[in-house]
């Protein structure tokens, strides 16, 4: 890490005078990455005024001692009316890190998602443009220190500064021992032994790769002759000259290190000693970390059928509209072809392309997919990229490289700063994975990239097999466009799905482990036709509950109330919401019965099972604990695809736009733990899943299969995904929506409640509940506890607002910030947390 080098020298009282001579300063308002209501006024110079612009970044003293990087959002002559303004610390950029269309958009996000803009800056940019500053800790050389009056924590401080100019907190911390460190150096300061200094510190290395070529001197023919005779008693040197030859004249490309060691079968120390005597010369330079290494436009686009075109058409008719599009195609239709299209026609007219995806794992598959048509012109921007990639693609995005006219990538990459944005496609439009939980913003990607490409006058379209219900119903009104494809490609016929009562199963005992007799008869057949199998159970870990069959006892985690999972493969029990664990006990806690059983079943047993009922079978398991590391979705993906595995079972990451051609049978082990979920959504979101893993079944010629196990085989939501049913089921979720005034016929605020202390949190809870009730009426639900009440030691409370199309959201939600602030008047109340999570799902 390097100290940033670029800075406006500041001039202290540098300003200049208005037209009546009178002495006028220039002042800069600044967005914080932290959660302020307002933004921040810092005094400038003349000549930094002139410089800088909105967007830029600056670094600013805020609050005692700390240094944050700011982005200026505009310059003006107002002074601040409450405090004086301070000075910026530096100017950290030359050009502007974000745009005035992204700036818009995040002052948007924060008004309708009731949150800070601090807050969208901190999600919005990589960590590595926030630049914060480390306090250094350096020895007082102006003071005498009587080394006697030092304590003996104090005295190691002291002596480590003997030896070394300046200390970091986290070493002091390691030097005594401790984790708290503030008194010790509070007490340093006060005997005048040490100074404080913040430094800021610049996080993002550029990527230098080492390149070799010949010496100066030795370029020449006369020159390379007689270096050539002065090699000749050191054979392996001579080879490694010859050598770099042979790849200048072969590639005629700058020749890489490791390419030189590689071809003259030659050691880094033989290399060094010709670097050292000038017969090479290295240099390096700048590359990104992540390339696309195949031939530009190496595969054409595939021809659409005729069920494509015609939703082409109307995709482009809406477009002309100004419509933002839904396209409703089913399972393996061909929608990612008609996105391709969409695609090369955003290129052709020199703008840029955004497509979001809900999961990483679907990234994965499709980014092949894209570089086999748009080659090194796809970026991608997604979580488990690292700092310094993602930094990368932002800085591609910004300066409108070639390498970024298309950009793939999760909910974040709508932060990405476009300038000349032409398309946004939100695929799987209906996933719940594009709404963020934590931290602030609570946005949703697909409204806000709704009104990112409005912004940019660009076009926009949401696609799903199973659209949401506010979309179809938005399309139903006609404020949105709509386009459909009815057919899958290639006119496959859809999945025959069936559904199996395990209910009558286990009454009749014809269960092995979780499996019915059906879904193993159909594994069976599968596998011994040389096709795929994917299983799909919505839980990982082996088994939710742990339970002592002689007192009935199960472990719980200390922070959340919630039963401890079992983990086989680690032999553990895991907390899923704070990951507490602990090792597997061999007796119980409460009674010491070593009668322990599980309850329950989760990812890991479906897959220990398999390897009992089918040991010759290569198994797979894809869900959170497999694909941690920054490639795990892809081995995963790739080996079933590759058909190195024969079954791949998973939870919802596999449910998603996956297209694996060999899988004839999908097997879906307990579609009860979805039905029965507390929550409005959970109907809609039931056939969303099922229909969609059901979709990953026969996509080529053959006609595929799904099982559905169940202990209601006649619930209407089953019946529906058998029959693939939509339209039924919308009618009926929208009928019960009207009925009980949930989305998409109002529109709903969950405020949640958070405190350590149970009574401190109830108290609040009604007192705020009850403030709302005066305003509102009815239309305010709660306060109560969730499913989970308690999470890392924090208790937590719902209330819900229902608010009717007729009513102002913009006056609702002031109504709701006026009662926050009478809330955060009342000293007792002041330490409970208040979350407000507009549209919640």
């Amino acid at each position: 890490m390097g100290i940033w080098p670029f800075s406006i020298e500041p001039k202290p009282g540098c300003a200049t005078k208005d037209r009546r001579g009178e002495t006028m300063q220039n002042f800069i308002n600044v967005i914080l990455p932290i959660p302020l209501e307002k933004l921040f006024t810092y005094r400038v110079t003349q000549d930094e005024a002139d410089f800088l612009l909105p967007g830029m970044r600056v670094a600013v003293p805020f609050g005692k001692s700390k240094i944050y990087t700011a982005l200026v959002n505009e310059v003006h002559t107002t002074p601040p009316e409450v405090y004086e303004a301070k000075d910026i610390h530096q100017v950290l950029s030359e050009h502007p890190l974000v745009n005035t269309i992204q700036l818009k958009h995040w002052q948007w996000i924060a008004n309708y998602y009731m949150c800070t803009i601090g807050e969208v800056f901190r999600t919005a940019v990589p960590s590595a443009f926030l630049l914060e500053s480390e306090t250094l800790i350096l020895k007082n050389d102006r003071a005498e220190v009587d080394e006697m009056s030092l304590k003996d924590d104090e005295f190691l401080v002291f002596e480590a500064l003997q030896h070394q100019s300046s200390l970091k907190v986290h070493e002091v911390s390691a030097i005594v021992e401790r984790k708290n460190v503030l008194p010790i150096l509070n007490r340093l300061i006060e005997k005048n032994v040490i100074l404080l200094k913040e430094e800021l510190y610049e996080q993002y290395k550029p990527k230098l790769v080492r390149y070799l070529r010949l010496g100066s001197a030795h370029t020449s023919e006369a020159g390379l002759e007689k270096l050539l005779e002065s090699l000749t008693r050191a054979p392996k040197q001579s080879q490694v000259v010859l050598s770099l030859f042979q790849l200048q004249a072969v590639r005629k490309k700058p020749i890489k290190v490791t390419d030189l060691e590689q071809t003259s079968g030659s050691s880094k120390a033989v290399i060094k000693s010709l670097v050292d005597k000038a017969i090479l010369e290295e240099y390096f330079i700048q590359t990104d970390r992540v390339n696309y290494d195949g031939e530009d436009g190496e595969y054409d686009l595939k021809s659409l059928n005729e069920y494509q075109e015609k939703a082409l058409d109307d995709i482009k008719q809406n477009f002309k509209n100004q419509k933002v599009t839904l396209l409703k195609g089913v399972t393996s239709s061909g929608k990612t072809e008609v996105y391709v299209k969409l695609l090369e026609e955003c290129i052709l007219e020199g703008k840029q392309g955004l497509y979001l995806l809900p999961e990483i794992a679907l990234t994965t598959q499709l980014i092949a997919r894209l570089q086999d048509y748009f080659g090194s012109k796809v970026s991608v921007y997604h979580s488990k990229y690292s700092i310094q990639e993602r930094v990368e693609v932002w800085n591609n995005v910004l300066d409108k490289k070639p390498k970024a006219q298309i950009v793939i990538g999760a909910r974040s990459a709508m932060f990405l700063p476009f300038s000349s944005l032409g398309l946004i496609i939100v695929d799987e439009e209906h996933e719940g994975s594009f709404k963020q939980f934590d931290p602030a913003p609570r946005y949703h990607a697909r409204d806000a990239a709704i009104v990112l490409a409005n912004l940019h006058g660009a076009n926009i379209l949401l696609g799903s097999a199973t659209p949401s219900i506010e979309s179809f119903y938005n399309a139903k009104k006609e404020k949105y466009g709509f386009a459909e494809i009815t057919r899958r490609y290639g006119n496959v016929v859809m999945p025959d799905i069936e559904l199996v009562d395990i209910k009558e199963q286990n009454r009749k005992k014809r269960m092995k482990g979780h499996f019915s007799e059906r879904l193993l008869e159909e594994i069976t057949e599968t596998l011994d036709a040389g096709e795929q199998v994917i299983l799909f159970q919505n839980r990982r870990g082996y088994a939710p509950i742990l339970e002592c069959t002689t007192c009935g006892h199960s472990p719980q985690c200390p922070n959340c109330d919630v039963s401890l999972t079992y983990h086989q493969y680690k032999k553990q029990l895991r907390c899923h919401y704070c990951s507490h664990n602990i090792a597997l006990q061999e007796s119980c806690q409460a009674c010491g019965s070593q009668t322990l059983d599980t309850k329950g079943f989760g990812t890991e047993q479906v897959e220990q099972e398999l390897h009992t009922l089918f040991p010759k079978a290569k198994v797979g398991r894809m869900d959170l604990d497999t694909t941690r590391g920054k490639y795990g979705y892809e081995k995963i993906i790739t080996a079933f695809e590759q058909q190195e595995l024969d079954i791949l079972v998973g939870t919802q990451m596999l449910t998603k736009g996956l297209d694996f051609r060999n899988v004839n049978l999908v097997g879906i082990m307990n579609a009860d733990s979805l039905l029965n979920f507390p929550d409005y959504r959970a109907h809609e979101r039931s056939f969303q899943l099922l229909t969609q893993v059901s979709g990953r079944a026969g996509r080529t010629k053959k006609r595929g299969k799904v099982i559905i196990q169940t202990y209601n085989p006649y619930h209407q939501i089953l019946k529906q995904v058998s029959t693939n049913d939509y339209d039924e089921m919308f009618k009926e979720q929208l009928y019960e929506r009207e009925q009980y005034k949930y989305p998409p016929v109002n529109r709903i605020i969950k405020i949640t409640f958070k405190h350590k202390e149970y009574n401190k949190l109830n108290d609040a809870a009604d007192w705020f509940a009850k403030g709302l009730r005066n305003v509102f009426g009815g239309s305010v639900l709660g306060p109560e506890y969730p499913p989970v009440a308690r999470i890392r030691n924090q208790y937590l409370k719902h209330v819900i607002v229902k608010i009717n199309h007729e009513q102002s959201l913009v006056k609702t939600k002031n109504s709701i910030r006026r009662i926050e602030k009478s809330f955060n008047a009342i000293s007792f109340y002041r330490s409970v947390r208040v979350i407000y999570n507009v549209d919640h799902i």
